[in-house]
């Protein structure tokens, strides 16, 4: 339990400027996706309202940030896809099967459809995902590139065990 509990707080507290345990609202979408989570617009306005101070209008308090967000990686939430759902977006985009997307057409999707990227996004993302060289995307290369070793998600399931074990352990 600890461990999420640790996690979250340096997630949280990278974007803490005054080490105060209070955060702009606007860095929350800032501290889940650097705990690897996948939000949306529409589920980071929701933490943001669930999490969002009364004392301090526009920022929040992480001891509240970390009791509802915790709540919601126990449950899985804005959990990354598969690397193998990452494939079969990919292949869908790719019916020539060239192993590849161009920037260009890549580029386009992400900014028009779907939960779309703004210009800064695709900036971020264009070192990570284009190949140098041909300055195509090689999804396959890519995905690999997205994976994490150990995700937040993989301790809120250590965790919901060891919750489940300690519980079983009571009955006895």
């Amino acid at each position: 339990m600890e461990i999420g509990k640790v996690r979250i707080s340096e997630a949280f507290c990278i974007f803490d400027h005054h080490g105060d345990k209070y955060i702009d609202t606007r860095n929350i979408g800032n501290v889940l996706r650097f705990l690897g989570c996948v939000p949306t617009n529409k589920e980071v306005n929701e933490i943001i309202a669930a999490t969002d101070s009364v004392e301090n209008p526009g920022e929040a308090h992480l001891p509240k940030f970390m009791a509802h967000v915790s709540h919601l990686l126990m449950e899985r939430k804005m959990e990354p896809a598969s690397p193998q759902k990452l494939l079969e977006a990919f292949e869908v985009l790719d019916p020539e099967n060239k192993r590849f997307l161009t920037k260009e057409y890549f580029g386009k999707l992400m900014s028009e459809e779907g939960e779309v990227f703004d210009k800064e996004e695709l900036d971020a993302m264009w070192p990570v995902a284009i190949d140098p060289i041909t300055d195509n995307i090689p999804y396959i290369f890519y995905i690999n590139k997205l994976k994490h070793k150990t995700t937040i998600y993989d301790v809120a399931e250590a965790v919901k065990e060891e919750l489940a074990a300690n519980e079983k352990e009571k009955k006895k």
